[in-house]
């Protein structure tokens, strides 16, 4: 795709770090047994390694917003990756498990400021448009989380230390190569401050959503963590065991999880998907060697889908910033990454390996239980699609109403053209709408136009409106990607309109790759009373 080849080689040097980053998640499964002997070490011991990267991780969410908004993009990457080449460097010199565990710590805080930060730098900097850097960070994303058990397999196979020594060298390659090439980055216009992301989980929302993935979150890390003990493999069938995971993880986080969210509450979503997840994992503490393996890469397909719900919540269930709401609820369900870890190995040892699954699998049923019960702090997130999308504040409409969505493409032409006509046949007034898609990404995302720039689309139509003497009023509304097809329905509901106008299925959109087409979700859902006209932009010779 050209989205891709036409990107700066600043762009390329963070998502060539991003995929390092994520790389550093699975690494350490297909040598965790391995470290258990060479370093004289029980899996309790050895788990440690998950608990101090994440309780630093955790500790940090509540720290790195602050910072990043004042050191600004460039600098706090370039500080995560220097803290995560030393600390992966040092990992792999260590002597004791204790010095492992520490070092391990560091490396944590190296990637809590380098993931927080390296998404806005990415679209800060790419061509093509959000959507091109959101495809280019979720393909990082999914390249590092199935790429890092391989990595891990491979290197290990030699010795537990390469894929520490590894990591660090691939690492100092994307810091060299970030330094050459990210210009200086702006510093964010509203600065977060140190007591923020605490005080936003004072929101009843928020907070219930935060305390539900981290029950969720448990289970997450005892197969992340404790299952590579119990499979009784070599390295290189564990990396390929975990490359699985990783690869379903990816798949089902960013093109399957969308495309569900747009038909099930969120609630119902979860409750299935954690439920199935619960028996998976209440399988796998009966199950043999084999069993436990198909147990793991199945899971990664429900922890994809569980992860994007998730985080969607978190990031829109309250009127908190986002930034201060992801560090909120990224700090709470990495802090199931402190406890799982070394809990797990703990039941095993001293119940069977049985009352670990089962711990994890009675963890995954609190989740759902826990959110069904708040549910009403959840506000649209608790109810079917159809009745959460709010309907715009609109009068009634004394005369026929034509809708018109734009997207700020060629394709806005045809359609205003299309409604200039329809309103002067009809005796109808014109309502345009732009959907400011947002972006749902592993604890985070990002807007796919500015709010500025969705103004700027809607203010541009109403003055051709205007110049052709059609009455016309206009609005912005935000939605997650996955659900632009429904909020625009929702707004032709509540006009009521009569007629919606929008463009084509785009061909060569990227977006498509990961929503479906908006036009081809509108065109089967709008139901009978509303007529759906659908124009194509002009061919260019």
């Amino acid at each position: 795709m050209s989205i891709f080849r036409d990107q700066p080689k600043a762009v390329w040097a963070t998502a060539f770090a991003c995929v390092v980053g994520f790389m550093s998640i699975g690494l350490v499964d297909p040598i965790l047994t391995s470290i258990a002997e060479g370093l004289r070490a029980s899996p309790a011991e050895v788990s440690l390694l998950f608990t101090s990267y994440f309780f630093v991780t955790s500790l940090m969410m509540l720290v790195t917003g602050w910072v990043s908004s004042r050191l600004g993009g460039r600098k706090t990457v370039l500080l995560g990756a220097a803290l995560i080449v030393m600390f992966a460097g040092l990992a792999g010199t260590s002597t004791s498990i204790a010095q492992l565990v520490g070092y391990r710590a560091g490396w944590g805080l190296g990637n809590a400021f380098f993931v927080v930060t390296a998404l806005s730098v990415i679209v800060a900097t790419s061509r093509g448009g959000t959507m091109a850097a959101i495809l280019l960070y979720e393909a990082a994303m999914g390249l590092g989380l199935s790429a890092g058990p391989l990595v891990g397999a491979a290197l290990g196979a030699m010795s537990w230390r390469y894929p520490f020594f590894g990591t660090a060298a691939l690492m100092g390659v994307a810091f060299v190569a970030i330094a050459l090439f990210l210009p200086e980055q702006p510093k964010p216009k509203q600065k977060i401050s140190l007591g923020a992301p605490v005080a936003a989980l004072r929101d009843p929302g928020l907070f219930t959503t935060a305390v539900g993935a981290m029950f969720y979150y448990y289970a997450f890390f005892t197969v992340l963590a404790f299952a590579p003990f119990v499979l009784q493999m070599s390295a290189h069938a564990v990396g390929l065991i975990y490359f699985g995971w990783g690869l379903l993880l990816a798949v089902f986080s960013v093109v399957v999880a969308p495309r569900l969210q747009s038909r099930f509450s969120a609630i119902g979503l979860l409750s299935v998907c954690l439920v199935l997840f619960a028996v998976v994992l209440a399988a796998m503490g009966f199950a043999s060697p084999l069993g436990i393996a198909a147990g793991v890469v199945v899971s990664g397909a429900l922890m994809g889908l569980a992860n994007t719900v998730f985080t969607e919540m978190a990031l829109e269930v309250s009127a908190v910033q986002r930034p201060v709401a992801s560090a909120a609820y990224n700090c709470v369900r990495w802090s199931a990454g402190v406890v799982a870890p070394i809990t797990a190995p703990l039941l095993a040892a001293t119940f069977g390996t049985e009352a670990a699954f089962l711990a994890a699998a009675a963890a995954t049923l609190i989740a759902p239980a826990f959110l069904v019960a708040r549910r009403r702090t959840l506000g649209r997130f608790g109810v079917a699609p159809e009745a959460a999308e709010a309907a715009p504040e609109s009068a009634p409409a004394s005369a026929p109403v034509v809708l018109a969505a734009v997207d700020g493409t060629a394709a806005d032409a045809r359609v205003l053209e299309q409604a200039i006509e329809l309103a002067r046949t009809g005796g109808s007034t014109v309502a345009v709408v732009h959907v400011c898609e947002e972006e749902i990404l592993d604890g985070d995302a990002a807007d796919a136009t500015s709010i500025e720039e969705a103004d700027a689309i809607v203010a541009r139509a109403l003055e051709r409106l205007a110049a052709a003497g059609v009455e016309a009023q206009g609005e912005v509304v935000r939605a997650s990607a996955a659900k632009t097809a429904a909020a625009i329905l929702a707004i032709a509901r509540a006009l009521p309109a009569r007629t919606l106008v929008l463009g084509t299925r785009h061909r060569r959109d990227p977006s498509n790759l990961v929503h479906g087409s908006v036009a081809d979700t509108i065109k089967r859902s709008a139901g009978p009373a509303l007529t759906v006209v659908m124009v194509a932009e002009r061919e260019t010779v």
